[in-house]
């Protein structure tokens, strides 16, 4: 099977005022198709970094991101929008909630941009995953009037209504209460079971790791060498970057 994410040699440097920054250096990963990944390490270790490259919101210094099969660096604007909206779901810490659409408008927002599904077939769709994170008596209400938890939700209800291949998230539980984060890794991982969607997480959560398949710990930019990670899908260990 094809990686459905490839990154290969990839360096991300940002300028500060007359000062390169590092923020990735040589990193290499493959992710197969229904991986239920783990991206660890300290802050500033690269771990945004690569879910914005990986995202197609950033490109590398150096180096080729594959993304289904696709090089971003070889992708026009208008590619790499229409990669992002039927290839990519995304899960912010910031949330990102448009604040005069209601809980079902910001949930439904993507699907009317892809212009595939009746108002029927829309409305079906995003009231079942409103129910699923537990804000179907919360559809009509802006983000203002939601907790940063039910905002999260909303913002986790978005990313997987188009059923994306690749849900990219970034510390998808830090503003949930245990038990509604263990609801929410569950929906993920029947997800991930019933349609091999492709989960990449970062996070600090040690029970969003608990779950992954594998965990690639980053350290100053690159995958730390060194450290097997176990894969529970093969139920071996693996190298970090060489599964």
């Amino acid at each position: 099977m094809a990686d459905i994410v490839s990154i290969q040699d990839v360096y991300k440097d940002y300028p500060l005022d007359k000062v390169v920054v590092p923020a990735l250096r040589g990193v290499s990963l493959s992710v197969k198709q229904g991986d239920f990944l783990s991206i660890v390490g300290p802050s500033g270790s690269g771990k945004t970094t690569l879910l914005n490259l990986i995202g197609c919101v950033d490109v590398a210094t150096k180096g080729t991101v594959l993304i289904d099969g696709h090089d971003t660096k070889s992708l026009n604007d208008h590619q790499l929008t229409d990669l992002r909206l039927n290839t990519l779901g995304f899960i912010f810490q910031s949330f990102n909630l448009v604040p005069v659409l209601s809980v079902f408008q910001n949930v439904e927002f993507p699907l009317l941009l892809q212009r595939r599904l009746t108002p029927a077939e829309r409305a079906k769709r995003v009231d079942e995953l409103l129910v699923k994170v537990g804000l179907d008596k919360h559809s009509l209400h802006r983000p203002s009037e939601l907790s940063g938890g039910q905002r999260q939700r909303v913002a986790i209800a978005r990313a997987l209504v188009t059923r994306p291949k690749i849900v990219l998230a970034d510390e998808p539980t830090a503003n949930l209460d245990s038990v509604t984060g263990e609801n929410i890794i569950d929906l993920m991982k029947e997800m991930n079971r019933e349609e091999k969607t492709t989960f990449i997480f970062s996070t600090h959560d040690a029970k969003v790791m608990s779950h992954a398949n594998s965990v690639i710990k980053l350290a100053d930019g690159k995958i730390a060498d060194g450290k097997p990670v176990r894969d529970k899908a093969a139920g071996k260990k693996v190298k970090a970057g060489k599964h």
